[in-house]
């Protein structure tokens, strides 16, 4: 066999250990299911056989399906009945495998997640390793999909209808102990000591049918229609789901209908009912938008994909921070995390300390919470060294400047840093907005300059943006994308451009929202769409935790730097007006387009039907989020068409985890091609004729359209091209 050891001891015990060779994780392969169903031929033709052990060759024990190789098959020509065939005959080896008369005990030596989870459900009792990284569970709903090889219906039985539910519909990964208490493991043993702890059972009390393979089997807790319990699970869990993923996610209510239907049929019916949902998610576009952009996509960035390779690996073990405000603070805090030497540097040392009270803040919460030892954060904290002084940075490999969005000062301390640090050191500038190839013009070494934008608060948001400047050199993007993963942060890397990419693209977003207020749109009509849409807040909502003095800030700026070519918008107007006459300026102010008393719950600020009042006529809904999402996804296309992003995998990354573009889509170009690149291009067109320019349709966008293409499959075709 190509995938499993079989050997069998004098006990008359098998020890099957899983290894698939071409993996650097056991993953459910073609030729594993194959390997799967003909062990448990073997083992029920076997007389002499008492029973058998399923380990894993590797760390963990095992992994779902190939997920890369799902998503390619988006782009082949497939039927239903070829994803049913497959999901089927998964399904049958692990039943052949549970009904094969042998009792069958996992061995679970390390992590079990998806259908490697499934395989331990399929046999007849479990014992995990008390491994503090081991993690067990049904996460396949975070990528729009659900469990495929029995989970919807074996753990019910298992361990009752809510509490499968709730692992299932929430994607959960438990430790060891907590698959123990919660039933899905019958024994925890000491590391390493699983499949002597297997054989035993195996040995003295090894049964080989299932629960529900027993005559006169319930579900723990109740199942069916004429149960309560159950019955209210299903009501109130419904309610629950409908309300979290506004219908745009469709797999955890796959996962409760298969469940409940499931849970009143007879095994093998069920199982097949469980493949025909699972079959639905797994053509779905909402599955292979979330398999490609947050679990592929993100892996390549994770590596660092866009590295160049020439440079050498250099970790950076001696960092600077200058200014010590909420971004440098932030920034100070994940960097000591990392193990760095920290130096916090601003204009007074009171400042200074005040950023290093961040770290303190978050490192006593983690310890007030279990999460972390006093001397391991005392260790953390300590490696922050508070300063006024440039001569400090001396011996940084980085220095990363977070001060005020103003290109003098940014150049005052671009040139005082420099005139302290090592010749090979890399500058970059956390800048939101601000060109880098314009900031570089401060630095007496340019190739050396470049920009590392974090998203605030740092030590959440998962996402950095790379800026290139015209003459960033490969050396400064190397030190730069192996900074980022030394903190375990997801990159992205981008060319120079006012804005950037998720700046530029986000404030779309944004200034359409002010735009619709502007129009006497319904303040709490924009913002509930928005929401519904999949946007984690609404446009007025996350001006206001941006703050409109910032968003004032850079329009003031970008209309002086761009002087006559500068194009204003509705949204300028209403900015002004809020900085200048009403002096809300945004929530960290406690006013702007919402009121933030203190103890209560923030409301849309009243004075907005005052000033803003509403149209006679409120458009629908779907208006609204079109144009939400349609301006994001254009300006995203105008990007690629001016090179400032050079992947389509960049673009989606940096909407999903920078900014919050719905998940459920993929991302702002996923978005396209999920609607269809000559729908959008319709709808597009007709959104431009009714409000604007900006939802005009670039020649790039409209062309593929025409020509059948596709962003993803231009760019697989031109890897192709490249290889040969």
């Amino acid at each position: 066999m190509k995938t499993i050891d079989y050997t069998v001891g004098g006990d008359g015990v098998a020890i099957l250990t899983i290894d698939v060779k071409d993996k650097p994780m056991n993953v459910l392969t073609p030729d594993f299911l194959a390997d799967i169903a003909a062990v448990a031929d073997r083992l029920g033709a076997d007389a002499k056989l008492k029973g058998a052990v399923i380990t894993s060759g590797k760390s963990s024990f095992m992994a779902g399906a190939d997920l890369k190789q799902i998503v390619d098959s988006f782009d082949e020509e497939r039927d239903v009945a070829q994803v049913y065939g497959w999901c089927r005959t998964l399904q049958q080896a692990l039943r052949r495998l549970e009904t094969c008369g042998k009792p069958i005990a996992a061995a679970i030596n390390g992590t079990a997640l998806g259908g490697g989870l499934e395989v331990c459900l399929a046999c007849h009792y479990r014992v995990v390793g008390d491994n503090p990284k081991t993690r067990l569970g049904q996460p396949e709903v975070s990528i729009g999909l659900i469990p495929g090889a029995g989970a919807t219906q074996r753990l019910p039985r298992l361990i009752g209808i809510e509490r499968a539910l709730r692992l299932m519909t929430e994607g959960r990964h438990l430790r060891p102990a907590e698959a123990l208490e919660a039933g899905i493991v019958d024994q925890l043993v000491p590391e390493g000591q699983e499949v002597e702890a297997a054989r035993a059972w195996v040995l003295e009390r090894g049964v080989a049918v299932q629960p529900w393979d027993q005559k006169g089997f319930k579900v723990p807790g109740g199942a069916g229609l004429m149960h309560p319990a159950a019955v209210q699970t299903f009501v109130v869990g419904s309610a629950l789901l409908q309300k979290m993923t506004n219908h745009n996610y469709p797999a955890p209510l796959a996962i409760m209908s298969a469940v409940y239907e499931g849970t009143v049929l007879p095994i093998d019916k069920a199982l097949d009912l469980e493949s025909k949902y699972f079959t639905r998610m797994l053509m779905s576009t909402v599955a292979r938008n979330m398999i490609r952009t947050l679990f592929l996509n993100k892996g390549a960035a994770d590596k660092l994909v866009r590295r160049p390779k020439s440079p050498a690996r250099r970790p950076v073990q001696k960092l600077g921070i200058l200014g010590a405000g909420m971004m440098g603070a932030g920034i100070a805090y994940v960097s000591a995390q990392a193990g760095m030497q920290v130096v916090l540097l601003d204009t007074g040392l009171d400042k200074a300390e005040h950023g290093k009270d961040y770290s303190r803040k978050l490192l006593q919460e983690r310890v007030d919470k279990g999460r972390m030892g006093a001397d391991d954060a005392r260790a953390v904290l300590d490696r922050i060294a508070t300063t006024t002084d440039y001569a400090e940075l001396a011996g940084c490999e980085l220095v990363i400047e977070a001060v005020f969005e103003d290109r003098g000062i940014k150049a005052g301390v671009t040139g005082k840093a420099e005139a302290a640090i090592g010749a090979d050191a890399i500058f970059a500038s956390n800048t939101s907005t601000l060109p880098i190839t314009s900031l570089a013009q401060a630095s007496a070494r340019p190739e050396q300059f470049i920009g590392i934008h974090f998203f605030s608060p740092v030590d959440k948001m998962p996402l950095v943006e790379v800026i290139v400047g015209e003459q960033t050199g490969e050396v400064a993007i190397a030190q730069a994308l192996d900074y980022i993963q030394q903190i375990g942060k997801t990159p992205i890397v981008v060319n120079d451009s006012r804005g950037f990419y998720t700046s530029r693209v986000f404030g779309t977003y944004s200034r359409e929202g002010i735009t619709l207020l502007a129009e006497g749109v319904n303040p709490a009509l924009i913002e509930n769409v928005a929401k519904h849409a999949g946007m984690p807040v609404g446009p007025l909502a996350v001006t206001d935790e941006v703050s409109l003095e910032l968003s004032y800030h850079v329009m003031r700026q970008t209309r002086k730097d761009l002087g006559d070519a500068y194009r204003p918008s509705a949204a300028d107007a209403v900015v002004t007006r809020f900085v200048e006459e009403f002096d809300r300026r945004g929530k960290r102010f406690g006013k702007g387009f919402y009121d933030y008393p203190e103890g209560a719950k923030k409301h849309l600020w009243p004075g907005l039907a005052e000033h803003y009042p509403l149209a006679a006529e409120q458009p629908a809904p779907d208006e609204v989020r079109k144009r939400l999402l349609y301006v994001q996804a254009l300006e995203t296309v105008r990007c690629m068409e001016e090179g400032v992003l050079t992947h389509p995998a960049d673009a989606d990354i940096g909407s999903v985890f920078g900014w919050g573009f719905p998940p459920y889509t993929g991302g702002t170009l996923s978005f396209i091609e999920t609607v269809g690149l000559a729908e959008f291009v319709r709808e597009a067109d007709r959104l431009a004729r009714a409000y604007g320019e900006r939802f005009a349709v670039p020649k790039t966008l409209r062309g593929m359209a025409e020509r059948g293409e596709t962003f993803y499959g231009n760019q697989r075709k031109a890897e192709q091209r490249s290889a040969a």
